[in-house]
């Protein structure tokens, strides 16, 4: 049987969500602020994104995560993440994207499933959580455990293509029960060989910055105004043409 491979672009925005459409994604993750690995968007962002799709698009998967940095949460954050699950499925969001870890690394089981919970039946998705751990795949096995529909990682490497034995292994102990979905850094180059490795789907940003001159600083990470990053029509192509082939 020809295994399908699934498309799943990172956007920010409703433009993203359209290329997504044109290129023929069959998801999107929907974040704000990719440049620090993704952050909850806003509501409006979701229900313009979820207008955006309609009933044709890709699906709309939404990053909740509460702030940038690690992935141990406080009671104040997980319950603010439980609210932002919860609420991005009431305004038609498919599934969430989620990933919360304990004090010592490890998967969050207790917080997990909470979140988990949130989503009311909803699809889930462990995050790039799962690459911080030491072991990522006992990490797999805890979220098959838990239900999960799927994990984004890039096999414990800062890019998928650096990670692929992993990826290779835990595709092996996923044993079709869990769908393992290759992202980080995926290009032209390394995604039809990630592809290769029997992933279920890729992951990709295909964004370009777009940067912005200014005399007068805005924040403690920015020079001037500072730039912010778009969903590039031409490059999302490019990756999907160089996986047909």
């Amino acid at each position: 049987m020809t295994r399908t491979l699934a498309l799943e672009i990172a956007v920010q925005d409703p433009a993203g969500v359209r290329i997504a459409a044109e290129v023929g994604a069959d998801r999107v993750e929907l974040a704000t602020a990719l440049a620090l690995g993704g952050l909850t968007p806003s509501p409006a962002t979701l229900e313009l994104a979820v207008e955006a799709a309609g009933a044709d698009g890709p699906e709309v998967h939404v990053l909740v995560r509460p702030r940038a940095g690690g992935f141990h949460y406080t009671e104040d954050e997980l319950v603010v993440s439980e609210r932002d699950v919860r609420r991005a499925i009431a305004a038609g969001a498919a599934g969430v994207v989620i990933g919360a870890l304990d004090a010592e690394g490890r998967l969050d089981l207790f917080a997990m499933a909470r979140l988990r919970d949130a989503a009311g039946g909803a699809p889930v998705t462990l995050h790039r959580a799962i690459d911080v751990t030491a072991d990522p795949v006992a990490t797999l096995q805890s979220a098959r455990e838990l239900g999960l529909r799927r994990v984004l990682t890039s096999g414990g490497a800062s890019a998928a293509i650096d990670g692929i034995e992993t990826l290779r292994a835990l595709v092996a102990a996923a044993e079709g029960e869990i769908e393992i979905m290759a992202g980080s850094g995926v290009d032209v180059t390394s995604a039809p060989v990630l592809a290769a490795a029997g992933v279920d789907a890729i992951h990709f940003s295909a964004k370009r910055a777009v940067t912005e001159d200014g005399g007068v600083r805005m924040g403690s990470a920015s020079d001037g105004v500072g730039g912010y990053e778009v969903t590039d029509r031409d490059i999302a192509f490019a990756i999907r043409d160089a996986l047909a082939r």
